[in-house]
């Protein structure tokens, strides 16, 4: 699909089903720098925690992908483990799009704040959540996490622990 007719329409947002986790999957491999998971990973996400997941679909076909879920120990947070935008879609707002949408869910009733990881070097996930809080008119909040000595033995680059507050009123609506 041409980058500019992707422009042109409108995205159907929907939770995922089992079905879905290998297109999925492929999506998500074609967007660097994002970490590939198994397939199976994928599945699972797709049936177990599709309620706080969000597939954009442009005329039957995976564009986007937010993979997701509340945090049992803290059911007021809903973790965002991956955003990822197909080349095609990208430019459109979609990653912000998404997240409304899984804010707005049922599972994500008691939700008031969103958090994620995010590599010090990962400027577009950077800028999707800076954007995504400015939108919200809140702050972003960030500070090292998993660190690269201590929880990656030095293989990964340190997490930083994104947090992002939503006002009452937004938490229920976005």
């Amino acid at each position: 699909m041409p980058r500019d007719l992707a422009k042109e329409l409108t995205p159907t947002l929907r939770e995922p089903d089992a079905t879905d986790g290998s297109e999925i999957w492929e999506l998500v491999r074609e967007c660097k720098p994002l970490d590939e998971n198994s397939m199976y990973c994928n599945l699972i996400q797709c049936d177990h925690f599709a309620e706080t997941c969000v597939l954009a679909e442009i005329e039957g076909k995976p564009v986007g992908w937010v993979s997701g879920h509340v945090i049992p120990s803290d059911p007021e947070t809903l973790f965002i483990w991956q955003v990822a935008v197909s080349e095609d879609a990208r430019g459109m707002g979609l990653g912000s799009l998404m997240l409304k949408e899984a804010l707005g869910r049922d599972a994500c009733a008691d939700v008031n704040k969103i958090q994620t990881t995010i590599t010090s070097d990962n400027d577009a996930s950077w800028a999707l959540f800076r954007k995504f809080a400015e939108e919200c008119g809140t702050d972003l909040n960030a500070e090292a996490y998993y660190e690269k000595d201590e929880h990656f033995n030095g293989q990964s680059k340190t997490e930083n622990l994104v947090t992002i507050p939503l006002a009452e009123e937004l938490a229920k609506v976005a």
